[in-house]
Parts: structure tokens; sequence; C-alpha cells
């Protein structure tokens, strides 16, 4: 889950674009060396600008909003439009998350032409009128066409943002907390929305408002269109750019002119950018690298669009799949500044396929028996869980079980791997093109968005709303499929890897 940052405008549009990663990216931790040492990085925020604790603030909303959006979007567009299983998890995976990550692109000049105040101004104005069409309408081209797609524009343009904002409002001595800090709260957010998905669906309730009955998962996108609204007023408090702009900035023309010169500009630099990547024997080897990465990126993505539809339909509408996914946040949070501590002085590239290796086995606990963890389910363990964490009554189903330990397991991995995916980029980079390199960053979870997009064939085939299940066989075809990044990054680890700076240990 951690993810790389850098700074805006430096080396041209290479750095632009990574600034602008999509929203489900975050940052990596802060790196720990003793418990003193760690403590004292917090220090640093003392006396900080009311802006970067706003920006805390922001991050929180937004990332609370789009979780709980993205956990409701595939049963919204199955139960309340009428797609079908394949049509709702390809219009997710193939149409609305792509064009996220295609609009994430165009954010940076758009940030640029306007300044950061009125981009989030812009990007949540976006987003409300989105929610508020997807909260009411029922034709499914009207929800499609001003809902789901503007949402993304929206969310490409209020997300990103965030990550220059914490660079802008932060000193240098308060960077590397401060962006620590950041993907603390918008793992808090992840866990926040998996309690309200939870939470709203076991409310079930049956509101009428001047005629209009909102649906339980409509009622999910009213809860995310509420942290959207509350997003105005805290904006509002953000200090103005330091840079105003004239009268004749201000003018609507002078707006658009700005905008439509700072992107032609963008997509100049751009084309140049690639144009330069593709004449060298590293871009391909990244390529590689990042492709098999986007397999296990697929996994951790199915958890919003596939894990909630199959947990319903095998555990029943009031399943707490929300508290489940939660699980690898939690673990996400606690494991990363520990792990990224220990493991500091081995290669990344190692680090990538034994993390990567740890995440597809745990994938197979879910294609096991269920029979298998019956005993678990009735231990005190098995309660907890269910009754303590999950607020389960009766019996527990050993897919809680299987779930819970499928999670922590693929959790413990992705703490191994993620956060060094950014850093094998910048190794294999040649010196000077660091920046470049890691600019296609994005790439692995477009991958896992264009893979995940399949998500809705195997839900109809192997667990379909109606008629027999065979559940452990999709799980199956997803841990093959998550196999595929250790044993690919294994077996073509000559032609991928390369010697890493300061370490010994390559093959």
């Amino acid at each position: 889950m951690p993810r790389t940052l850098c700074s805006l405008k430096a080396d041209g549009m290479a750095q632009a674009i990574k600034e602008t990663v999509a929203p489900e990216e975050t940052v990596p931790a802060t790196e720990l060396k003793g418990l003193s040492g760690f403590l004292a990085k917090f220090t640093v925020l003392k006396g900080a600008q009311h802006n970067l604790w706003l920006t805390f603030v922001i991050k929180f909303l937004i990332y609370t909003a789009y979780s709980v959006t993205n956990k409701t979007m595939v049963l919204w567009l199955s139960k309340d439009l009428g797609f079908s299983d394949q049509a709702s998890t390809s219009l997710v995976g193939w149409v609305w998350a792509p064009a996220m990550t295609v609009f994430t692109l165009l954010a940076g000049s758009v940030t640029d032409a306007i300044g950061l105040r009125r981009t989030f101004f812009l990007g949540v104005a976006i987003c409300t009128i989105a929610r508020s069409v997807m909260v009411v309408s029922t034709m499914p081209w009207l929800a499609l066409a001003c809902g789901v797609l503007p949402l993304a524009v929206g969310e490409a343009l209020g997300t990103p943002v965030l990550l220059a904002a914490t660079r802008r409002y932060s000193t240098v001595a308060q960077r590397s907390i401060a962006f620590s800090l950041i993907y603390m709260i918008m793992n808090i957010g992840y866990v926040a929305a998996g309690w309200i998905f939870d939470y709203v669906r076991q409310l079930n309730l049956h509101i009428s408002l001047f005629g209009f009955e909102p649906t339980t998962y409509q009622q999910l996108f009213i809860v995310s269109l509420a942290f959207e609204i509350v997003l105005f007023p805290v904006i509002y408090f953000l200090r103005r750019d330091t840079k105003v702009p004239s009268d004749s900035d201000r003018a609507p023309s002078a707006f658009w002119l700005r905008i439509g010169q700072t992107m032609r500009q963008s997509a100049i630099e751009t084309a140049h950018l690639f144009r330069r990547l593709i004449a060298q024997s590293g871009f391909y080897r990244l390529l590689l690298f990042f492709l098999f990465i986007g397999f296990l990126k697929a996994i951790f993505l199915q958890m919003d669009y596939v894990f909630p539809t199959f947990g319903i339909r095998e555990l029943g509408f009031n399943a707490p799949v929300g508290k489940l996914s939660a699980i690898n946040a939690i673990v996400i949070i606690c494991l990363v500044p520990i792990v990224g501590a220990l493991t500091q002085k081995f290669a990344a590239y190692r680090m990538v396929v034994v993390g990567g290796t740890i995440c597809a086995a745990g994938v197979f606990i879910m294609a096991l028996p269920t029979e298998w963890f019956q005993l678990a389910a009735n231990s005190a363990a098995g309660q907890w869980l269910g009754h303590g964490y999950l607020g389960l009554h009766g019996s527990i189903h050993p897919y809680y079980i299987m779930a819970a330990l499928y999670l922590i397991v693929f959790s413990i991995g992705e703490a191994f791997y993620s956060p060094r995916v950014y850093e094998y980029a910048a190794a294999i980079a040649p010196r000077g093109q660091e920046a470049s390199y890691g600019s296609l960053a994005y790439l692995p979870f477009l991958v896992g968005k264009l893979l995940v997009g399949t998500g809705g064939w195997l839900l109809a085939a192997f667990v379909p709303e109606h008629g027999p299940r065979h559940p452990a066989t999709m799980w199956l075809i997803f841990a093959l499929a998550a196999s595929v990044a250790p044993v690919g990054l294994i077996v073509f680890r000559r032609y991928i890897r390369v010697p890493e700076a300061g370490r010994q240990d390559v093959d």
C-alpha cells in the first residue's frame, strides 16, 4: 500500500506525473531508528502552520468518502441499476478506475494553472455534483454520464493535490513525518469507511424524502456526499496561495487559457519524456517489473470490487465485510514502519519477491476447504474475532476466520513489498533520470484495475447470486493470478534485476 512521492515542478513533467498519483496510492512510512528517534520526529510538527493540519483533515475526509464509494460502486451498479456482475466490474475496472488514473495525470497541469486551493474547491465541487446525481438517479445512462465519469474527474483533481499541499505547507524538517502522517491518515480513512459500509447496511433504514426512498447503496452514497460537503468549510479556511492573480487572470477567458497552455506544455514534456525512456533498455525492464506487480495490485483492488459481493452472497446481506477488509489497513499501519526498519539493508528486489510470495500464499487460504477452519471458528480466538471485533451473533462461519487470516498474511507481504517497489524503480534508473522512471509508478495500479475488471466473470461463474456456487475455485484463480508476480520476478530476475547502490546481494 505505501507508495512514492516527490516534489512538484522539479524535472518537468516527470515530477508532475509522479506528484499526481492515484487516490488508492499512499506514501512511504518514516524510517524507524529506535523508539526515541521515532518519537522525536513528531516534535518537529510543533508550530506547523495551520494549513498543514487542515490538509490532514482534508485527507481523512476525502479518503473516507472515496473508500465508501469504492466499496459501494459495484453493488450499486448491480443491485440498483440492474447491470450484470460482468458489466458492473468491467465498468469499474475498465472505465471508471482507469479514467481516474488518466485524469490524475492532468491534475498537475490544472493545479499549476489555478493553484492548490482552487483545485481543491474545483475537485470537491465536481465530486459533490457527481455524488448527488448518483444518489438520486435511477437511469443508468444518466448515472454513468453525469455521476460516475465526473466523479473520476473530481477525485483526480481533489486527491492528488493533497501530496503537493503536504509538501508546500510543511518545512524541510517536517516533511518526512508529515508524509508519514498522510499515509497513516489515509489508512485510518480506509478503516472508517469499512465500519461505515457495514453500519449503514446493517441499519437497513427505510426512509422517504418527499417521495424519494433511497436504497441502502444510495444511503451509502449520501454518507460519502456528506463527507464531501463538510470539505467545503475546511478548504475555505486554507490560506490563499501567496501568488494572487491579477484582475486579467481572474477573467474566465484567462482562467481557461492558463489551463490550456499548461496542459499543452505538459503534453509536450510528457511526449519528450517517453521518447527518451523508450530508447533505454532499463525502461523495458521496469515495464516488465511493474506488469508483474500489477497482479498483486489486482488482488488488493478486488477487496473493494469483488470481496463485498462475495461476502454478501456467501455470508448474508449484513455480513461485516467492511470491517473484515479494514484488517488490511490496520495491519499495514502497524507493520510498515517496523518492516521498513528491519529490512532496510536488504535489496529492494529481494524484498519485493519475498513480499509477493507471502501475498500469494495468503490468497490460497481462501481456496482451502471451509471445514478445515471450523475448529478455529469455534476457538476463543475465533469467537473474539466474530463476536468481539465483527459484532456477529450466533455461530461463526469459517469464512470469517479464513478471510481474516488471508488479509493478515496478505498485509504482511504487502508491508514487505509495497514500499520497496518504488525504491527499485529509482535503483534501476540511469543517474539523473530517477524522477522519469518514478513517474511510471502508477502503472501497477493501472494494470491491476484492468485485471480486476474480469472479476465479474469470476463472480458470475463461481459465486452467482442464484444457483450453485464454487467460491473456492474463484479464490484459487485469484491466488494463481497473485502467484504470477513472484514467479515472474524469479524467472525473469536476470533480465529485470540490476545492482542496487550500497547492496551486494545480487544473483
